[in-house]
């Protein structure tokens, strides 16, 4: 075996970067968003142990609903991508251009064990141009057939290296296959089929036998005319410690996946469900369908599912005779590699060991998988088939006769391909242009028009998607999550009695129960979200509660272990004022995910709603400790703990505030109640800037404008809040605290009678029975020197409140002023204390509004569920706005205001006394 030099290296490197550097400027499309946008286990925040407890798309491997494809170290290098770049698609399509030029690079390397220089340097060349390696290469989930080849390669390698002096064996490089091959399973199932191809390289390459030497070895043996050679016993050694490190691999895989196979659906793979003869001739016919794609990539497809290869349902189905031809052209390829033991049938064996032995996982011929055909399950395949095509190509240009024409053709292929393979990396940009392309090969697949239709939906183009999820429904009447997305649509767009028909017509297709068979081994588990959606749909309607809560309890029937309708159903519970038994439904769904922060959260909701503020701050603290950036357990925690009070808090409750505006920057929410809490604090210049900065992100934003009015009365800096409260009555002309906070501004700093008293009578359109506006309406007429209206005024107000006794000295002070024939012109009220605003007169005013938003009663609820092609998106999040209840410091501050009104009280009437 010849090395490599760095000429050849760099000629590869070059190679792979002009075909893919285009693929630099693609987003995360297709699996990509569910294995890398939603997956959770790419955080930093979450522990590097999960990654190894989940499957490849964040699911637990316990699940039902996972798919069984344990792949952490591929996994982990998402997460090294997310710690440098985030959600930055470049730096992870760079990784995998990375990678795909080291597989091309090793794969010289192997192709140098059977070929010439000259024909491995082609053999490269055509797998790192090959464009059937788009999917692989430009789709970043594909880096899972990129790391585990690196490692399949490199496991091979180092067996090739086990044969020592006298064929002795050198057991390190044997262990080092091992540990190898393990790595690679790591990354990809198929990884552990090199040990297939490290066995039959050890029988028939350095052994050299041949499939009729090895019969009549075992045939003397077998009627005691000999005894085994010793080489042969040697290479039976070797192969039972491969094959048993195979095995015990085996068994921990099983065991991971705890001997449940994936659940998949007859939309998925139609044939894997399909009656015999059906199922064999339709799979083997899938065998010559792969073949074609690797000979011609001129139609690729990223979805080959559903209805993309009608079945086989005869033996007169002229496609048979494609599977025959297959058949027959591989059979005479492999008795041509095991009979003759030329150099030329050891290349051909190796060459069909590395095409069918890593498809075998794919093949459907022993257990089903998810889908028809994976262009992207090739690519360890077309290794040996561009061995294949190169050991061709050498035999053809050793004849002179060909010489220049086989050169000008294998150029020609190289050159095509490579341009295949750059306007194939075009179609990978976004989701619409990857399932728009698909759609021009294959129209027979509803899977591709909703995956058109989810591309226009991420949008908001919903008019346009609803048209592409009715013709996936024409093309698949029966498929329900077809069913399924249009009834999203229409709710989308606001046609709710469309919307539910639709979703009636998606839960009308599901299996029937079948007594004594498990339900949930039938069917998919996205497909049970038709129930959610549609109970989701029809709980708007008050009167439908008790009909939304029967569909989630039939739901969680089909499946016991179905987390979303727990959760769902605790949103409803709650909203039906029945907090205790929503409590016991998100209980139960943190029994089957005690790692979701968004069920402790919800499950702090309804502790707030149960009166636990203590338990409900527990809550979330653990949502906290999930997932230190959960916005909503900042923000309501941070609330929770500012109503709570104590002071000792609140320094928390700040710090929590600031890393909610870190995370959110744009929301005028949390700029504000860091206002409210320097308030509490006395920090008036903080709490003006943060005022300030909420009122320029909102500018309409009721609650800061008051404030920060009132921090100006508060602060003597009275002319400085009327333009705040002119900008919060241009916007709410019927804010009642305003125009007293205005009125008492207006009269005591202003002197404007005239405009202090407009105030007063707007609150009394608005609301007669004000008893402050009332009584302060009363101080303008007695300002006005108008004692009798004063004293009607006055009769009036206490009739309003005839246990308040500052209305009856009041009243009892005027009565005394007109029936003086000296009346002395002194002011009711001091001079800057008129309103009662902060308390002065009214007792009953608060000295703050708090803002109705900021209270902690947002629950995280369900979207729809989106079916086809892409796992749950992550949950929405809506928002129950309720008008807080005042707190306990609240009620404090008020009885302090209440001491401080009647002592006040007393200082005017001794002031109107004459004492």
């Amino acid at each position: 075996m010849a090395d490599i030099n760095l000429k050849e290296v760099t000629l590869i490197v070059g190679v792979v970067a002009v075909c893919y550097w285009n693929s630099l400027f693609c987003g995360f499309v297709f699996d990509d968003v569910s294995a890398i946008l939603d997956n959770k286990d790419l955080h930093p925040s979450t522990p590097l142990k999960t990654l190894f407890q989940n499957d490849f798309w964040g699911t637990p491997m316990s699940e039902e609903r996972s798919h069984k494809s344990y792949r952490p170290l591929t996994v982990l290098t998402f997460r090294l991508n997310y710690l440098f770049s985030e959600l930055t698609p470049m730096s992870y399509h760079l990784l995998n251009m990375i990678f795909h030029a080291v597989v091309s690079v090793i794969f010289l390397k192997v192709c140098r064990l059977f070929l010439n220089n000259q024909s491995s340097m082609i053999a490269s060349l055509l797998f790192a141009v090959h464009p059937i390696h788009t999917e692989a290469v430009t789709g970043v989930v594909g880096r899972a057939e990129l790391l585990s080849s690196i490692f399949f390669l490199a496991a091979f390698l180092s067996y090739t290296k086990s044969k020592g002096p006298d064929n002795s064996i050198a057991w390190t490089p044997i262990a080092l296959t091992v540990f190898l091959v393990a790595v690679a399973t790591l990354c990809k199932e198929q990884g552990i089929t090199v040990v297939g191809i490290c066995c039959v390289y050890e029988v028939f390459i350095a052994q050299g036998y041949t499939l009729p030497l090895l019969c009549t070895t075992a045939g003397q043996f077998l009627r005691g005319k000999g005894s085994i050679p010793f080489s042969m016993l040697q290479t039976l050694i070797k192969l039972i410690v491969l094959m048993f490190s195979t095995l015990l691999l085996v068994v921990i895989r099983v065991q991971v996946i705890q001997s449940q196979l994936p659940v998949f659906t007859r939309f998925d793979n139609p044939a894997a469900v399909s009656p015999t003869p059906t199922r064999q001739l339709t799979f083997n016919y899938l065998l010559p369908v792969n073949a074609w794609l690797l000979l011609n990539p001129s139609e690729l497809c990223c979805d080959w599912t559903m209805g993309t290869i009608p079945l086989i349902e005869s033996f007169l189905d002229v496609r048979n005779l494609a599977t025959f031809i297959f058949f027959c052209f591989l059979g005479a390829l492999g008795v041509f590699s095991l009979r003759y033991p030329s150099n030329s049938s050891k290349t051909v064996l190796m060459a069909l060991c590395l095409m069918a032995l890593p498809f075998i996982p794919a093949s459907n011929l022993f257990f089903p998988v998810g889908f028809v055909v994976a262009e992207r399950v090739l690519y360890v395949p077309s290794m040996g088939f561009c061995i294949l095509v190169a050991h061709g190509w050498q035999k053809i240009s050793n004849k002179s006769v060909f010489k220049k024409l086989s050169w000008v053709c294998l150029s020609l292929v190289i050159f095509t391909h490579a341009l295949k393979t750059l306007h194939r990396n075009w179609d990978w940009e976004s989701e619409y242009t990857l399932f728009m392309s698909a759609l021009k090969v294959n129209k027979n697949n509803a899977k591709l028009w909703n995956n058109v239709g989810h591309a226009l939906e991420n949008e908001k183009n919903f008019e346009r998607a609803l048209k592409y999820f009715l013709q996936a429904t024409h093309v698949q009447p029966d498929d329900i999550g077809a069913h399924m997305n249009v009834g999203r649509t229409y709710k989308n767009l606001n046609r709710t009695k469309e919307a539910e028909e639709s979703y009636m017509t998606a839960k009308s297709l599901m299996p029937q129960i079948i007594p004594g068979k498990k339900y949930a081994a039938r069917i998919a588990p996205n497909h049970l979200n038709v129930y959610i959606n549609l109970a989701n749909l029809i709980r708007a309607n008050e009167s439908r509660l008790e009909e939304a809560d029967q569909l989630y309890r039939q739901a969680i029937s089909m499946r016991p272990d179905f987390k979303q309708a727990y959760i769902s159903r605790g949103e409803l519970l709650l909203k039906m004022n029945k907090p205790v038994k929503a409590k016991e439904a998100y209980l139960k769904a943190l029994e089957l995910d005690r790692n979701n922060a968004d069920l402790w959260y919800n499950l702090a909701i309804v502790h707030i709603e149960l009166k636990e503020p203590n338990d409900a701050l527990k809550n979330f603290n653990h949502a906290l400790e999930l997932n230190p950036k959960h916005k909503l357990a900042l923000f309501n925690s941070a609330i929770l703990m500012q109503e709570s009070g104590e002071v000792r808090l609140r320094p928390e409750a700040r710090k929590r505030l600031l890393s909610y505006i870190n995370e959110e920057p744009q929301d005028a929410n949390g700029y504000f109640n860091l206002g409210m809490l320097a308030m509490d604090d006395k920090k008036d210049s903080e709490a003006e800037m943060w005022m300030k900065k909420a009122i320029k992100l909102q500018a309409d934003f009721r609650s800061a404008l008051f404030n920060l009015a009132l921090l100006y009365s508060q602060t003597a800096k009275e002319l400085m809040a009327l333009p705040v409260l002119e900008e919060l009555l241009k916007y709410y002309p019927d804010h009642i605290k305003g125009l007293i906070l205005k009125g008492d501004i207006l009269m005591n700093q202003k002197k404007d009678i005239y405009g202090a008293k407009k105030c007063f009578e707007k609150i009394l359109e608005m609301d007669p029975s004000n008893v402050q506006g009332k009584h302060n309406l009363c101080v303008v007429y007695f300002e006005e020197k108008d004692l009798l209206k004063a004293e009607r005024c006055l009769v009036e107000t206490l009739a309003l409140a005839p246990h308040e006794e500052y209305i009856q000295r009041h009243l009892s002070i005027v009565r005394d002023k007109i029936s003086s024939s000296s009346f002395v012109e002194q002011p009711i009220f001091p001079a800057g204390k008129t309103s009662g605003v902060e308390g002065d007169k009214i007792p009953t005013e608060n000295v703050k509004e708090i803002k109705s938003e900021p209270r902690p009663t947002q629950i995280i609820k369900t979207n729809d569920n989106k079916s086809q092609s892409k796992a749950s998106k992550q949950l929405g999040k809506n928002i129950d706005k309720e008008i807080p209840h005042k707190t306990t410091k609240e009620i404090k501050e008020i009885e302090k205001k209440r001491v401080a009104a009647l002592k006040r009280l007393e200082e005017i009437e001794r002031i109107l006394n004459g004492e």
